[in-house]
């Protein structure tokens, strides 16, 4: 079926959602620690461990073009399995987007589907946002994912993570964790690349 940007995501109003809540753990400020250090490998380790988990929250994009704002579910099946589900303030599927193995399943709010092999493409090319999966998927659980330039709080967590992709720097700050889960996992992060801003706000995480 062929690919069409328009109305595949109906703009959700602004003020729908708000994302702020009360943080479970505030990242302290201050020197960063090594990222060589054996304690960062340590939790390092335990994180990629994770590959079956799900976890909900608040989604939202903001470029110069459109502004997004939904209420997110993420499950991950396997390490190259997930499903992605984006609703809106009311409950309504926006888009649900399916991976297994590498093929990529995206439904949208009408029923219609689509099928690729590349899922950043196809949700660009179908909602004009550029999310950055394959990263991002890392970057929710607190893993640096392809890049090597990043610094950690004073808990040997990522503090921030520096990226360049599609010739653009980009980069993902990390703003609090859980601490109620272990190993502990991000509750809020944003990433910035260019005039483009992603704000994921994680309410709970459940892992199996």
């Amino acid at each position: 079926m062929p690919m069409h940007k328009a109305n595949l995501l109906r703009l959700l109003p602004l003020a729908s959602l708000v994302l702020t809540a009360c943080s479970t753990f505030s990242p302290t400020t201050g020197p960063s620690t090594s990222p060589t250090s054996p304690q960062w490998r340590q939790h390092e380790q335990q994180v990629k461990q994770l590959d079956h988990y799900q976890t909900r929250g608040s989604f939202a994009y903001i470029s110069d073009s459109q502004k997004v704002y939904a209420h997110f579910f993420w499950q991950q099946f396997s390490p190259q399995s997930y499903r992605l589900l984006l609703t809106n303030p009311l409950g309504s599927t926006e888009m649900e987007l399916k991976v297994q193995d590498g093929n990529a399943q995206l439904t949208n709010n009408q029923g219609k589907q689509y099928t690729s092999n590349n899922p950043d493409d196809m949700i660009q090319k179908l909602t004009g946002m550029s999310i950055p999966l394959s990263n991002m998927r890392q970057w929710m659980l607190g893993l640096p994912g392809d890049s090597s330039d990043f610094s950690l709080d004073s808990q040997y967590r990522l503090r921030q993570v520096n990226y360049k992709q599609k010739g653009l720097n980009g980069s993902v700050s990390y703003q609090s964790y859980d601490t109620t889960v272990t190993p502990p996992l991000p509750n809020r992060l944003e990433m910035t690349q260019g005039t483009q801003r992603i704000k994921l706000k994680m309410d709970s995480w459940t892992l199996n």
